[in-house]
């Protein structure tokens, strides 16, 4: 027979979950208190854990809560029983995908840097041309001076 603490854990947790009828609570008691293990199908772990654990967060509270009223420590624990990854990449996965991302980002940067190498090129080319086109700005101005100079006036 389920006990309180058991029976509060699974009710709250069926009205969570897509396939209640695979949740399960097992209860052991050690020095730290009650241990409650909770198990549910893989496909609902991620809704009993809840964005950044806000839910199995909540849980552990309203337990703390039955706890001071039984005077009992509760602790939850969530089984994860997804043995296949069920749609999540295990972390041998999650390594050799960030070993590409890493791979891309420094390709991304290598190529930046070249674009930005041929960029600088094309200015010191165009600094250059306009140095050229100033100079020779400059000697055709001259030779007008001069023409004018020449001009009795």
């Amino acid at each position: 027979m389920a006990t309180i603490d058991q029976q509060f854990v699974e009710y709250i947790v069926k009205t969570l979950v897509n396939n209640p009828d695979k949740v399960s609570v097992e209860r052991k008691i050690d020095e730290k208190g009650v241990l409650l293990s909770l198990t549910v199908d893989p496909e609902d772990v991620g809704r009993v854990i809840g964005r950044r654990g806000a839910t199995a967060q909540s849980l552990r509270v309203l337990l703390r809560a039955l706890g001071t009223k039984q005077d009992a420590r509760f602790n939850l624990k969530i089984v994860n029983t997804d043995e296949e990854g069920a749609g999540h990449a295990s972390r041998p996965e999650k390594a050799e995908n960030a070993k590409e991302e890493i791979k891309k980002d420094e390709e991304a940067i290598e190529e930046a840097e070249e674009v930005k190498e041929a960029d600088e090129e094309l200015e010191e080319e165009e600094d250059e041309g306009k140095k050229e086109s100033h100079s020779e700005l400059a000697e055709k101005t001259r030779a007008e001076m001069a023409d004018l100079d020449d001009l009795d006036i």
